[in-house]
């Protein structure tokens, strides 16, 4: 089983992927409480050039909530991520975590149905890009 799913964009620019994602998201429920910018950081921190690539960090607040409810600990694998990144050529992929796959770590059967919630409304994003 994949951890992620991804779609290829063309005739986008990177700044207007991130602003597409960020609304769909929104569409979707999700806030985006992060935004890490690992070009700059790389730059800053390391002093390398890194391609255009941005973590998104996406809550659904009823399904963060459900989840904490139903397992206390599971703040440790929020938010739900999704990184845009410019490939070559200018084309634009954008990737987002399966929660289904990453929750299969934890023991709790109850966290099952709000991870397939979750993973539906996260596929649903991608598609609409």
């Amino acid at each position: 089983m994949d951890y992620y799913f991804s779609k290829t964009l063309n005739n986008i620019t990177f700044s207007n992927a991130v602003e597409k994602i960020s609304q769909e998201l929104q569409k979707e429920g999700f806030g985006v409480l992060t935004e890490i910018d690992i070009t700059s950081t790389f730059k800053k921190k390391l002093d390398v050039d890194f391609y255009n690539y941005k973590i998104l960090g996406a809550c659904h607040p009823t399904f963060a909530y459900k989840a904490l409810m139903a397992e206390n600990k599971i703040g440790t694998m929020l938010p739900c991520n999704v990184i845009v990144q410019e490939q070559k050529h200018g084309i634009i992929e954008v990737s987002a975590v399966d929660p289904v796959a990453s929750m299969q770590a934890v023991m709790n059967k109850s966290l099952a149905p709000i991870a397939i919630e979750i993973r539906d409304k996260l596929k649903k994003v991608i598609d609409n890009l």
